[in-house]
């Protein structure tokens, strides 16, 4: 039982062969099947308010006006109400531009997939959507990454810049030089360098080991941004199959590690450190006030990302 206590991806087996996937698409076809597919989808729930998604960093108070049909009922101002005797309504003035920043994570653990995509790819469909949404609006994303590779586009606006981000997320990974994921260290530099509020997400599978390198970096950079760490993660991650001994191979340090996975105390071992690595990290985000936007391979993005507006828009002034 100890073996299963030596390493933290004793959750992440091997990907399956690369012959049983499509490889995946270029930046452009990405783009266009995002536009066409994803975007108009999202489109149509938010009817033009993108900000019930992406909302802007503050949003100030422009004025009380009558109430008139079609106004949502929590934005009545009831103070005013009772004075005059009529109801009347805050309307609110946001930011004129709205900078968007993404950061990535692309280590060797993201390089994993047992469904439909893998990590890194459901990675660059986030990307992809959240760009082509913000630049649609006229606002500017930039886009950094970290672990494997360490690389930057800065914040411009236009659909070439949905491209530009895709480009970059499609750069081959360099398997020859294994490195884990620094959190810590991304969140850090977003601190010293984004100097303008913004909206910052955070996309990761987070498996990296506990917490407490990354969680007071995570705290403080929220204090300043609007920060949503967006989970991307694969069901084999969660759930140890019933497949006899399986030998994995952690993609980030390299140790090996045999398993015999039809032992159900095995199992159970197993679902008890994922059980326990969640929580600290839903731990971690709750004690940061940051939002958790869960995606996994198995699923299209399209319905998490609704669920995930209509939270976020309800919970607007």
């Amino acid at each position: 039982m100890n073996l299963l206590r030596r390493r933290r991806s004793v959750t992440a087996p091997p990907p399956v062969p690369s012959g049983v996937r499509p490889p995946p698409e270029r930046p452009a076809q990405l783009l266009r099947r995002l536009e066409f597919r994803v975007v108009r989808r999202l489109d149509g729930f938010l009817f033009g308010d993108y900000r019930g998604l992406f909302y802007g960093p503050s949003l100030d108070l422009a004025e009380v006006r009558e109430y008139q049909p079609g106004d949502e009922v929590r934005r009545i101002d009831w103070n005013v109400t009772a004075r005059s005797g009529r109801l009347h309504v805050r309307q609110y003035r946001e930011e004129r531009e709205l900078t968007v920043w993404l950061l990535v994570d692309t280590s060797a653990s993201m390089n994993f997939g047992t469904r439909r995509t893998l990590k890194r790819d459901l990675a660059r469909e986030f990307a992809g959507v959240a760009a082509l949404v913000v630049t649609r609006h006229g606002d500017k994303i930039g886009v950094s990454t970290f672990g494997a590779s360490s690389d930057v586009v800065p914040p411009r606006g236009g659909r070439s810049q949905a491209l530009a981000v895709l480009n970059l997320l499609a750069r081959p990974a360099r398997p020859e030089q294994p490195q884990p994921a620094d959190l810590a260290s991304a969140l850090k530099a977003a601190e010293r360098t984004l100097r303008r509020r913004s909206l910052v997400f955070v996309v990761s599978d987070f498996l990296e080991p506990g917490s407490g390198g990354w969680a007071g970096a995570l705290g403080r950079l929220a204090q300043r941004h609007d920060v949503v760490a967006v989970r991307v993660s694969d069901p084999a991650e969660r759930t140890l199959p019933d497949v006899g001994g399986l030998r994995l191979r952690d993609p980030e340090t390299g140790e090996e590690l045999w398993l015999d996975t039809s032992d159900p105390q095995v199992r159970a071992a197993h679902a008890r450190l994922v059980g326990e690595r969640d929580r600290a990290l839903r731990r971690a985000l709750q004690s940061a006030q940051v939002d958790l936007l869960d995606l996994d391979t198995e699923r299209d993005p399209v319905g998490p990302l609704l669920r995930f507006a209509a939270v976020r828009r309800g919970r607007r002034p």
